[in-house]
């Protein structure tokens, strides 16, 4: 169970926000809350450690200014991922736990990351059409305490943190499609400005028939 709530947590949690999860992992490597895996003990050390929470600190800023947090993410597009990807590998165990467990925890985290960077980085972009800055800062400071509080209960409590990740997944099938339709639309308001026609409501074949 442990092994299972930690490789399905850092898979989830690097696609939010991945400094975070290095830096949550290697520090309860080092104060002993949790027994890392052989592949993840690097996690603990000190120049490790240290690089994640700069990084933390530069991205904490960074996800705040709107905009910035769009391009930010968009970057983070080919890291967070692939990063969800090995974290989730890695937590397995060594190689006794074997190919295929490997590559199925490769798969598995890497989707998780896929899905929660893209409910982020999707949502992002709708919150930056607001004039205000202040949805944007709350969405950064919730997206930051959900990481910490998830991996803390993937953890310690691995049964809640399954029942709860199971309703952020289903939560996820339903936002999505919502969320980039939004986007679409706010691709298309943009396009208008610059003198270019694009219809989100309408399949091509339809918009091409009606002109």
């Amino acid at each position: 169970m442990e092994t299972l709530t930690l490789m399905l947590g850092a898979g989830w949690a690097s696609g939010i926000n991945l400094y975070a999860t290095l830096f949550v992992l290697g520090f309860a490597g080092t104060t002993e809350m949790v027994d890392l895996p052989p592949d993840l003990q690097i996690l603990s050390h000190p120049l490790v450690l240290g690089a994640a929470a700069l990084m933390y600190g530069v991205e904490f800023f960074a996800d705040k200014i709107p905009g910035v947090d769009t391009l930010w993410d968009g970057l983070h597009t080919f890291i967070r991922i692939p990063a969800g990807a090995l974290l989730a590998s890695g937590a397995v165990g060594g190689g006794d736990a074997g190919m295929a467990w490997h590559l199925a925890a490769l798969i598995v985290g890497g989707g998780l990351a896929t899905g929660s960077h893209a409910a982020k980085a999707g949502t992002r972009v709708l919150i930056n059409t607001s004039p205000e800055p202040f949805s944007n800062w709350t969405a950064s400071v919730s997206e930051d305490a959900m990481v910490f509080s998830g991996l803390w209960l993937a953890m310690t409590h691995p049964a809640v943190f399954l029942v709860l990740l199971a309703g952020f997944i289903l939560l996820l099938l339903w936002l999505l499609p919502k969320i980039w339709h939004g986007i679409q639309k706010v691709f298309a308001a943009v396009g208008r400005v610059f003198g270019l026609r694009m219809d989100v409501d309408k399949p091509p074949d339809d918009a091409a028939a009606g002109g």
